[in-house]
């Protein structure tokens, strides 16, 4: 008996766990929920840097979620729904903002940093190549060489 009541409130226990994460939205006609989950999955949650608020469990990710749901009951939109969005949080939100000055850094800021990073890459191998001493090998250098190598085994020191 005793075992069997450590079953059921272990199973008991992880059911009200699983059942807790679960959120249900009811939607009058099929477009509104497609509209709810095209959002849910385009929205950025500002708490999770880049996790949409379908896919995060931030509590900011809940509410944004709960307001999309409040405001596609209401019949609204979806640009007037993101534009909602972005006004209260920033083009942030939107995984894909528009270009404007203060968005132009994440537009040509790549491009820009693969243009620079090329130019002194190309720049620094010119150089190389400039400073690199004449590598012939002549009779003078050999000579010397042995010399030194016959010191060695000589133990003669300078």
């Amino acid at each position: 008996m005793k075992k069997f009541l450590m079953i059921l409130f272990a199973t008991l226990a992880f059911c009200s766990v699983a059942q807790a994460a679960i959120e249900v939205y009811d939607f009058d006609n099929q477009q509104q929920e497609k509209q709810f989950q095209e959002l849910s999955n385009t929205l950025r949650c500002p708490k999770c840097q880049n996790n949409t608020i379908a896919d995060s469990n931030a509590g900011l990710a809940q509410d944004l979620r709960q307001k999309v749901y409040v405001m596609t009951k209401e019949g609204k939109s979806k640009a007037q729904i993101v534009d909602y969005m972005v006004a209260r949080y920033g083009n942030f939100v939107t995984y894909n903002p528009p270009f404007n000055w203060s968005t132009a850094i994440l537009w040509i800021g790549p491009g820009f940093v693969l243009v620079f990073g090329f130019t002194v890459i190309v720049l620094r191998s010119r150089k190389a190549k400039k400073v690199t001493p004449d590598s012939t090998w002549d009779e003078d250098k050999e000579a010397k060489l042995n010399e030194l190598l016959n010191k060695k085994q000589h133990g003669e020191d300078e």
